[in-house]
């Protein structure tokens, strides 16, 4: 299914007006696909910005149209002798030189856009048309599993990458550096920022729970907005405070080792506590030295009472 599909099924079932996804996955692909509802879609930019980890498979000594399963394979030449000589060592060491700092050309099966049309309405007229490669960090490449059994060879490895790193070119560069070609034969996604596919939800889990037990519990599966924004440092007002804050107003601040730069800011709810809660989560702010102090403004605010 394709991403929108499981955005749109999702809306229904929690009869949702607002709602946005981060992350299209491919075809080829499965895992974890963060859907926001409300006022979590303000902070999506968040998650397009953190960093990503895949679990991929590539097949060696093949070539790939689309880089993966789905094009038209042509066999490299040499793949036989580089498979023969091919061990755990080798791509160990290929691993190690490949972390960090690296130029990756986005595949022309991709969703980028050229004067207004996704790469892959080009490939598919056969047509290829020049692409800006772009840095990429590889923060983690790690060796899963190699299998090798007679001719054939596989390398299954775990990557956490930055945004706009395609997984694919990935896997072929991989490859490239072993001395023969590739492709994948499978991709998942197992994060994004600190959101982990093991506590994802199935479609067909939020299915059976909205006929088991209604939208409440629908609605008690999301998890909360601020669980985006972990990544930034925590700033917490006085009631009045948050207040202004939440009408827009710039805030003088004691800096007490706080970096500047942007944060997540709460309000302290005072004396009564709302469903077991000491303090609201009222949305994004951007701190800067002022003088001797700081100054709080305003970034991205939610829709809450205090």
């Amino acid at each position: 299914m394709s991403s929108n599909f499981a955005l749109q099924h999702v809306k229904r079932l929690f009869n949702a007006q607002k709602t946005g996804h981060t992350g299209t996955l491919d075809p080829l692909a499965s895992g974890l696909l963060p859907l926001m509802f409300g006022e979590a879609t303000k902070f999506a930019n968040d998650l397009i910005q953190a960093s990503k980890t895949y679990e991929a498979t590539v097949r060696l000594g093949y070539s790939s149209t689309t880089g993966d399963a789905e094009g038209e394979l042509e066999e490299d030449s040499k793949r036989l002798q580089v498979i023969e000589n091919l061990g755990e060592n080798h791509i160990l060491e290929v691993f190690s030189h490949m972390k960090g700092s690296m130029e990756q050309t986005p595949p022309m099966y991709s969703a980028l856009k050229k004067e207004g049309k996704p790469l892959y309405e080009y490939a598919r007229q056969g047509v290829e048309v020049e692409r800006q490669a772009r840095t990429i960090q590889l923060f983690q490449l790690n060796l899963l599993a190699f299998e090798k059994s007679g001719t054939e060879a596989s390398i299954s490895f775990e990557a956490e990458c930055s945004k706009g790193t395609y997984i694919r070119t990935l896997g072929e560069d991989i490859a490239k550096a072993l001395g023969t070609r590739g492709y994948l034969t499978a991709l998942r996604r197992t994060k994004i920022g600190d959101l982990d596919v093991k506590e994802a939800l199935t479609l067909e889990a939020l299915q059976a729970l909205h006929e088991k037990a209604g939208q409440f519990s629908l609605e008690q599966s999301l998890i909360e907005v601020d669980s985006l924004l972990t990544h930034l440092q925590a700033i917490t007002l006085d009631q009045d405070s948050g207040r202004r804050f939440l009408h827009g107003q710039r805030l003088p601040l004691e800096l007490t080792g706080q970096p500047a730069g942007r944060v997540r800011v709460y309000a302290n709810l005072g004396t009564e506590p709302a469903a077991g809660k000491t303090a609201v989560f009222l949305g994004t702010g951007t701190l800067e030295t002022h003088g001797k102090g700081g100054l709080l403004r305003p970034e991205r605010l939610i829709q809450v009472n205090l």
